[in-house]
């Protein structure tokens, strides 16, 4: 009854942050951008064996996901790690994953919207799940003060991953993240264009590119870290963003004009984008990948809550780096369609859910007709699986 109860009361409390930040455009909408969903060019030769980069879409810990994983450790503990299992492949089997965690940590009272308190122990999960590497920068990372921006940096650093995106000094947020990935140094920057918290303690405490101001000002402050990432020995840097309008599926025009800015820097290599909840499309501006938004990872969201029904999807970007000679490139993007079944919050990988969770068959496959609508493919653009049968199973043999 509690867990039933917690998901009815959840759907009033399944919200994360505001909307209306201004018009969107259609992407690749005219003012010059160069955006595609496909890239033609031929695959650079003389390359070494790719790298995987894995990022997803945001962790927004609402009341009903932690009574699920209070009832998963028995009533005495929080164990979010069964959320998690069903993409365990994507976390602990790739070179480099990244998740995107939206709210503090606290080892008090926790708390769901609109003032975000996740407990503690998501931290165990998540490093439990295959996670290393996490950015704390969204519009949620002040709701609890700079106190609960140095209780989640210590919460994270006693399960050994490391963090960026908010800091506890000034001298700490001066340092970049570089993260080995097989061969390759990874410098990862991470921002968001909003917070909904109090004001940061300093302007180290959160790296905001606010959604006002003009994109050249802000793409002069991430060149400028990304550049301070290359001196420190970072042989690529990704840059990670939560933007955008709540809901939509389609970028806005602050979304777009910071794109089209920092893919232009040279040190850049892809951005990676959070905080719609909904997915958005993946492109490549200036020669660079961009994906807009992943969507939700794990949340409550869902129709049941009175949102739309994307807000239940989300997925897991594959950056596949190749490198020709002394220089990585990312080659390609691939992605896996997620969705979360609410009864126990797990992340199913649409591809494995299909096999193994025949009762929800045809919500998984509307959720990945949706996502691949949304995200598009090409070349180098490719969902997993690529395609459904005409049952709305993965047509590939594995």
């Amino acid at each position: 009854m509690l867990l039933v109860a917690a998901i009815i009361l959840g759907s009033f409390f399944a919200f994360g942050r505001h909307s209306g930040r201004g018009p969107t455009v259609a992407v690749g909408e005219s003012r010059g951008d160069t955006v595609s969903a496909d890239s033609r060019d031929a695959t650079p030769t003389g390359e070494s064996a790719p790298v995987t980069i894995a990022t997803s879409g945001d962790i927004l810990i609402h009341s009903p996901v932690w009574y699920n994983a209070l009832d998963n450790g028995g009533g005495s503990t929080y164990d979010f790690a069964p959320m998690f299992e069903a993409i365990r492949p994507w976390t602990e089997g790739v070179d480099l994953p990244v998740c995107h965690l939206e709210t503090p940590l606290t080892t008090g009272e926790p708390s769901g919207y609109p003032s975000f308190a996740t407990p503690a122990d998501l931290a165990k999960g998540l490093k439990a799940a295959g996670w290393r590497t996490c950015d704390t920068a969204s519009n949620h990372t002040l709701d609890r003060g700079q106190e609960g921006v140095d209780q989640t940096i210590s919460l994270l650093e006693e399960s050994a991953i490391r963090q960026t995106g908010s800091a506890s000094s000034a001298k700490n947020a001066a340092r970049p993240l570089l993260v080995e990935a097989g061969p390759l140094t990874v410098g990862l920057l991470a921002y968001t264009d909003f917070t909904n918290g109090g004001p940061p303690e300093g302007p180290w405490s959160l790296n905001l590119l606010p959604a006002d101001e003009p994109a050249s000002g802000k793409a002069k402050r991430v060149a400028a870290d990304a550049k301070r990432a290359v001196e420190a020995g970072a042989d690529l840097v990704l840059v990670i963003i939560q933007w955008g309008d709540e809901n939509s599926t389609t970028p806005n025009d602050s979304q777009m004009a910071l794109a089209r800015a920092v893919t232009a820097i040279p040190e850049v290599a892809a951005v990676s984008g959070q905080g719609p909840h909904v997915v958005q499309p993946i492109r490549r501006m200036n020669g660079k990948f961009v994906v807009f938004s992943a969507g939700n990872l794990l949340s409550n969201q869902s129709a049941l809550a009175g949102l739309p029904a994307e807000t239940q999807s989300g997925l897991i970007a594959l950056f596949r780096v190749r490198t020709a000679g002394d220089e990585p490139v990312v080659a390609r993007v691939d992605y896996l369609p997620t969705w979360v079944r609410l009864d126990d919050h797990l992340v199913e990988p649409v591809k494995w859910g299909l096999r193994n969770d025949k009762a929800n068959a045809e919500a998984l496959s509307a959720s990945w007709e949706s996502t691949v609508s949304i995200a598009g493919r090409g070349s180098r653009i490719r969902p997993i699986p690529r395609r459904l049968d005409r049952q709305g199973f993965p047509a590939e043999p594995r």
